[in-house]
């Protein structure tokens, strides 16, 4: 296991990369050893520094549940990390790239607001349905502190799972009738389709993955609380996002949802 001081310097050492915009190289290639239990103390460290600076705690995400994601980035199994305030931007934004983010990649995805609180280990589909007040479409900006995204599992984990900000949609369905599986997703890049999905990308549900996210946190002692929101991970390939990009997405039976680039 990683000392406490170790722990505290390499989340320091990300704090430091977020809050100056720029990447420092993979903590594994500095730490060989490190395990997905440093990695996670290593998160826990910066999230205790973001909300220290004032950030506050609105929810958690899973990431890279996606087989195309996983080949992408070189990563097999999925993340999880934290939400706070600042992470989340209005319907149509226009986010300012410079001085706010460093290599962002759009995905388009499921999230959940839940009504209940899900603790595990034991969690299942049906208790991540009935513990669900809605679902909503959702592009999360995904952007990693480690340089040209040469990350190893333990990185991103560290990392709080590449998170740089997320959009909610103005649409909205109730849990119970959303047909999670087989959902379309369609993801347009300046007017462009660049994309298609459906929600079996997301580990074969988006439920399915909330329910993972919920026993994985619960062997930590972390539960997923009332009001979270929840993002249960990419339904398409990631996509660059460059200043002057426009992103539209919309998901069959949820709606749509766009986010700018300046």
């Amino acid at each position: 296991m990683m000392d406490a001081a170790r722990v505290q310097e390499l989340g320091g050492a990300l704090f430091a990369a977020l809050e100056g915009c720029h990447t420092r190289p993979p903590l594994t290639s500095d730490n060989p050893a490190i395990s997905i239990d440093d990695a996670y103390r290593i998160s826990l460290d910066l999230l205790a520094r973001r909300r220290q600076s004032g950030e506050r705690l609105i929810g958690k995400k899973i990431g890279v549940t996606s087989r195309v994601v996983m080949d992408m980035l070189g990563v097999h199994q999925p993340d999880f990390g934290f939400l706070t305030d600042a992470m989340q931007v209005a319907e149509g934004s226009m986010v300012a790239i410079a001085g706010r983010l460093i290599q962002p990649r759009a995905e388009a995805e499921i999230a959940f607001r839940l009504k209940s609180d899900l603790t595990g280990p034991g969690v299942d589909e049906a208790a991540v349905i009935d513990a669900t007040a809605s679902v909503h479409p959702c592009f999360e900006i995904v952007d990693s502190r480690i340089a040209d995204w040469n990350i190893r599992i333990e990185d991103t984990v560290a990392d709080n799972a590449s998170c740089g900000v997320f959009v909610l949609g103005d649409g909205a369905a109730d849990p119970m009738d959303f047909d999670f599986e087989t959902c379309g997703a369609v993801v347009w890049k300046n007017d462009e389709i660049i994309s298609t999905g459906a929600g079996a990308a997301a580990l074969g549900s988006p439920v399915t993955a909330v329910a993972w996210l919920a026993n994985t946190l619960g062997r930590y002692g972390i539960c997923l609380t009332a009001g979270d929101i929840i993002l249960s991970g990419s339904l398409v390939p990631l996509a660059p996002a460059l200043p002057g990009d426009r992103f539209r997405m919309k998901i069959a039976g949820l709606g749509s949802t766009t986010i700018n680039f300046a």
